[in-house]
């Protein structure tokens, strides 16, 4: 694992994020406008919060270090999702 891969996940990561964010709001006419900003504007935090780790000087193990960040991704990207269910949820009707 180096530095490149890291890279590379982020970008894949919260990319596919965006582009979830993206397809729900253009298909569903009920979404609150301002919950998907909110939450976009979130996912490009996170983005460059790891970005920024990633480019960090690293003291001691490069691949502890690397595999610490992909998890911290992934934990932050699922806590995105979450909330991005409860904006789908929210918008669908109940049957």
């Amino acid at each position: 694992m180096n530095l490149r891969d890291i890279k590379k996940d982020i970008e894949y990561v919260l990319g596919a994020f965006i582009d979830d964010c993206s397809v729900f709001a253009t298909i569903n006419p009920n979404a609150s406008d301002a919950e998907l900003d909110s939450l976009l504007d979130e996912a490009v935090s996170v983005y460059n919060e790891m970005k920024d780790k990633a480019n960090a000087k690293v003291e001691g193990s490069k691949k502890v270090y690397f595999a610490a960040l992909r998890n911290e991704i992934l934990e932050k990207t699922d806590g995105l999702y979450e909330k991005l269910s409860n904006i789908i949820k929210s918008c669908t009707p109940s049957e």
